[in-house]
């Protein structure tokens, strides 16, 4: 691994050119470009799911860390566990048709939208339940309010 010079670091401090052209960030600006914390990319270091270059204590991240990053947050933000988008992941073969992960991806994602339809009409009933309920409570607070307003004129 060739790291710039200090003069070069300096003038760019997040990016690490590498050998054969393959770039490099630090932890720090993987965080702040994902939005993420520094410990939730070291977890998923943890994990398996992402694998990042060491230079002393230093974890240099590549585009194929990004790339697995952004299905991690993809993965999550639609409900799935990190034991699903880990699965789905470490069946991507570079030089293969990508078949038997793309059928699970596909599987995958058809349980989850159904479990995910299932808790928006569970909500849609929560939220119908609380306004039926806000409604009523308003309407004792108008009737308990005249009473008032005619024995004080």
């Amino acid at each position: 691994m060739k790291l710039v010079s200090p003069g070069e670091a300096a003038a760019n401090s997040n990016h690490i050119p590498a050998e054969a052209g393959e770039e490099f960030v630090r932890i720090g600006e993987m965080a702040k470009k994902y939005g993420v914390t520094l410990r939730t990319l070291r977890f998923y270091e943890d994990k398996g799911l992402l694998n990042p270059k060491r230079d002393g204590s230093t974890r240099l991240y590549t585009r194929r860390d990004m790339a697995r990053l952004k299905l991690i947050l993809l993965g999550r933000k639609v409900g799935f566990s990190l034991r699903d988008v880990k699965q789905m992941m470490d069946l991507y073969d570079p030089t293969g048709s990508n078949t038997k992960q793309l059928r699970l991806a596909l599987d995958k994602s058809e349980k989850q939208l159904a479990r995910l339809q299932k808790q928006r009409a569970l909500i849609e009933d929560a939220i119908n339940e609380l306004s039926n309920s806000m409604t009523a409570v308003r309407q004792m607070l108008t009737e308990r309010a005249a009473p008032q307003a005619s024995a004080a004129g």
